[in-house]
């Protein structure tokens, strides 16, 4: 099959910066108590509604797998991009990182009881969204949660120098309401949404965080 051109484009830009952003966010999480809430929200939500796997998708070097990780989680890494996933297995070397891509993963249906998004969404084009918001539908057991980061907003942005290095990038705010709209009409139901605002750092628009569940099947009548 043949690739989209963002996709290429996007596995490029990544295995180009993938260990100085590997460095740059090692710690980051420290310094962010509301963005450590909601994982911890989403953990407890996938340990009361049974556990399972869980993935985290777009996992680049892995520091959000190791997160989930120290609370509970039975997690393993999928990214686009192989350079990042040599950082993570370095980096980590517990756990498990596969290369794949979130509009196609290769996962039976119903496997995980878990799927983060931590800002990967917002390198797919708006328009494919709801592909791949319906193969997170797909992997994910009845009752499975899933959480998504990313900025809020609703334009898109061309990145042509990140984490020290020259490359060539499209990335997309998302306005929030929009996105939990996308996530109904996959068969989501809403469980919580976020807004913060940006930090006195390097963020520039307010954060958005989504945790939705793939409603539990009703018993069959006797």
């Amino acid at each position: 099959m043949i690739e989209p051109s963002d996709l290429l484009a996007t596995r490029a830009a990544y295995n180009t910066v993938a260990a100085d952003y590997a460095e740059l966010l090692r710690n980051e999480l420290d310094a962010k108590p509301i963005d450590r809430a909601m994982l911890g929200t989403f953990a407890e939500l996938v340990r009361s509604s049974g556990g399972g796997a869980v993935a985290d998708i777009g996992c680049g070097p892995g520091r959000i797998t190791a997160y989930l990780d120290s609370l509970g989680l039975a997690a393993l890494g999928i990214d686009l991009s192989p350079e990042m996933l040599t950082v993570a297995r370095k980096d980590h070397p517990g756990l498990q990182f596969d290369e794949g891509s979130m509009e196609a993963l290769e996962l039976a249906d119903g496997t995980l009881g878990g799927i983060v998004a931590w800002y990967s969404i917002i390198h797919t084009p708006p328009a494919r969204l709801p592909g791949v918001f319906a193969e997170f539908h797909r992997t994910l057991l009845d009752g499975g949660l899933l959480l998504l980061a990313f900025q809020a907003g609703d334009e898109p942005r061309h990145l042509d120098f990140a984490y020290g290095h020259e490359i060539d990038l499209d990335a997309y705010r998302l306005p929030p309401e929009r996105i939990m709209e996308l996530l109904v009409q996959a068969g989501f139901v809403a469980e919580a949404q976020l807004l913060r605002e940006p930090d006195d750092r390097h963020e520039k628009t307010p954060q958005a965080y989504l945790l939705a569940r793939k409603p539990a099947r009703k018993p069959a009548m006797s």
